[in-house]
């Protein structure tokens, strides 16, 4: 019979014995991500106490608290009209006794252009609720070439949480393939694909579908968008798909446009 050997994933080495802390970008400050910043500071906790370098975090937000936030996000009535993200991190830094940061802004390309070295994050984490975000995101990390950088924070790897209203998913990708020592035991993967290629075929099943239907044959969304806003959203996600590097997929999507 034959032996099936497990898949695993070795992960980069220097996280485990860092000399500094290891630099964290949380991109979104909503319902999951001010959550995952409360875990992220018991965790930097827990690792400086065992002698680990720890964790550096920077959030990046741009909304304010309001009044539909209390309540499934963690902010009180004195935190209305704040920056989500300045709010959490003042938080954070007076109760634990550390100097994480707070970008009040979007993670763009237009960010990153203004400011390269805000990307230099050895994990980066999202925890956005929009398709395009996670597009961008994925265009920003793919810019980065491994062999070309000698920063001790370089993107290595992408944590992205989606959730639905019953389920949630978290996906952890690499940014380049991470060196794997031999193993006996498993099979080492050295890299692991973003969430804009795990589920890129599901994507390219729903163009074929619209580039197949006639006229008369559309359901769903299509049927009820109005063809001039039918176009504006073809350009968009072909936009979308073109930062992510999906240009095949974005190739068939200009034909659903043509049509």
């Amino acid at each position: 019979m034959k032996t099936i050997i497990a898949k695993a994933h070795f992960v980069e080495n220097y996280l485990l014995n860092p000399t500094n802390p290891i630099v964290v970008n949380l991109i979104g400050a909503g319902g999951t991500g001010s959550h995952v910043l409360t875990r992220l500071a018991v965790i930097n906790q827990s690792l400086t106490t065992l002698g680990h370098a720890g964790l550096f975090v920077r959030v990046f937000d741009d909304d304010v608290v309001t009044e539909a936030n209390k309540g499934r996000q963690p902010f009180a009535e004195a935190e209305l009209g704040l920056q989500k993200a300045v709010a959490l991190i003042n938080r954070i830094n007076r109760f634990f006794g550390i100097g994480w940061k707070a970008v009040p802004r979007k993670f763009t390309e237009r960010l990153i252009q203004q400011n390269p070295s805000l990307a230099q994050a050895s994990i980066t984490i999202s925890c956005v609720d929009n398709v395009a975000s996670r597009f961008e995101i994925a265009g920003i990390l793919k810019s980065f070439q491994p062999e070309k950088s000698i920063s001790l924070n370089r993107p290595l790897y992408w944590m992205d949480f989606g959730n639905s209203r019953y389920t949630g998913q978290v996906l952890l990708s690499t940014v380049s393939a991470i060196k794997q020592p031999t193993s006996k035991k498993f099979m080492p993967v050295a890299s692991l694909p973003f969430i804009t290629e795990e589920f890129k075929d599901l994507l390219s099943s729903v163009i074929e579908k619209g580039l197949s239907a006639k006229d008369d044959d559309k359901s769903g969304l299509l049927e009820i968008v109005p063809k001039d806003s039918l176009k504006e959203l073809a350009e968009l996600a072909t936009e979308c798909l073109q930062k992510a590097g999906l240009t095949e997929l974005s190739e068939k999507l200009k034909g659903l446009n043509s049509k």
